[in-house]
């Protein structure tokens, strides 16, 4: 590409980028993209400036987790149970009349094939979610509180039911867990000491309720008009979505996480694999080991359909996925919880701009 290509294709992703963000529903828009292979790269809004990633924090925690198995501390086939002990996965799920809490692996929580119920999204016995009650005002939770009121919901499926899957924050509430089990040391002092520090990730840190005071030093996610203050619920859920960073050290991490610096890039391709929906059929996203695919529904791209991109998305509008066909890191915020999907049409836009 010469440098006159090159300048026409940053005005156009200007330009898209720049259309998007006078949206009223988007909020501090921000995003990066590189194309390790040819140099590129390029960035809108303040790239800089740190935003809560939300479930996107879910791939640390599986860095985490493959680099324990590498040391040899589980497989993917332990239960979860000899790492936590059976009190703790005990009643979590129950069909039948009968506790399978025991048959949980670590790939089943990995995978969202547990048959966990989410303590995020799904119901409980009082017809209410967590979600609702977060948008709602703050307040503080414990892995406890998450455990008791999942042992009250209902089940869908056994671990490892064949082609049964659902998204479930509590999975990883209970991988964050086998962290600390397995280290004998705290979440946020090994995601310190084992990601952000290795890779000098300066402006990635972990909210937690030590840090309840650094709130207004990251831009507040949106649902609809409503800003939200959330510093307590937010510090509440560390392994599964409490991971503060920006655009550049989001790609930073993803090109790590893919490249083999954090653990063996020999585990990608089985990690990639066993793709399940894990939401509605309508929804494109699937899930692998640790791994969110979105695949492009046909009706967005008719003409020239763009390849899978795999990465992880988070609640609060936020993206970061590689599209390995054309060697794409692209991370990116809109801080805006509704529309859920307010970042993907943005993100393909921009990608579809690029050889």
């Amino acid at each position: 590409m010469t440098d006159t290509d090159r300048h026409q294709q940053d005005g156009r992703l200007d330009r898209i980028a720049a259309r998007y963000a006078t949206k009223r529903s988007v909020s501090a828009m921000s995003f990066t993209i590189e194309q390790p292979s040819t140099g590129f790269s390029w960035g809108y809004g303040d790239t800089d400036r740190p935003f809560f990633i939300a479930s996107i924090t879910k791939l640390y925690t599986v860095a985490l987790i493959m680099q324990l198995r590498d040391e040899g501390a589980f497989t993917l086939d332990t239960p979860a149970a000899d790492l936590l002990g059976p009190e703790t996965m005990r009643g979590l799920v129950v069909h039948d009349g009968r506790d399978h809490g025991s048959a949980i692996t670590v790939r089943h929580l990995l995978s969202h094939t547990s048959g966990v119920p989410d303590y995020f999204e799904q119901r409980g016995v009082d017809g209410g979610t967590f979600l609702e009650q977060m948008i709602a005002g703050d307040a503080a939770s414990t892995f406890e509180d998450y455990m008791e009121s999942v042992r009250a919901m209902r089940s869908r499926f056994v671990p490892g039911d064949a082609g049964r899957a659902q998204y479930c924050d509590t999975n990883y509430q209970l991988l964050g867990r086998i962290v600390e089990a397995v280290t004998s040391d705290g979440f946020e002092h090994r995601l310190r000491s084992r990601i952000l520090r290795p890779l000098a990730l300066d402006a990635t840190w972990l909210f937690t309720p030590d840090t309840l005071d650094r709130y207004d030093e990251v831009i507040p996610p949106m649902h609809g008009s409503k800003t939200l203050r959330i510093p307590q619920r937010i510090a509440s859920f560390p392994p599964d979505g409490a991971v503060v960073s920006t655009p550049n050290d989001q790609v930073r991490f993803l090109r790590a996480f893919m490249g083999g610096e954090l653990f063996p890039k020999s585990y990608l391709p089985e990690m990639a694999t066993g793709w399940k929906s894990v939401f509605s059929k309508m929804v494109p996203i699937q899930y692998g080991i640790g791994l969110m695919r979105y695949r492009t529904p046909r009706w967005q791209s008719p003409l020239t359909p763009l390849p899978e991109m795999i990465g992880h998305a988070g609640a609060f509008g936020n993206v970061l996925f590689h599209m390995p066909e054309r060697d794409l890191y692209i991370s990116g915020t809109v801080n805006q919880m509704r529309p859920r999907g307010l970042p993907y049409p943005i993100m393909l836009r921009l990608v579809s701009q690029i050889a």
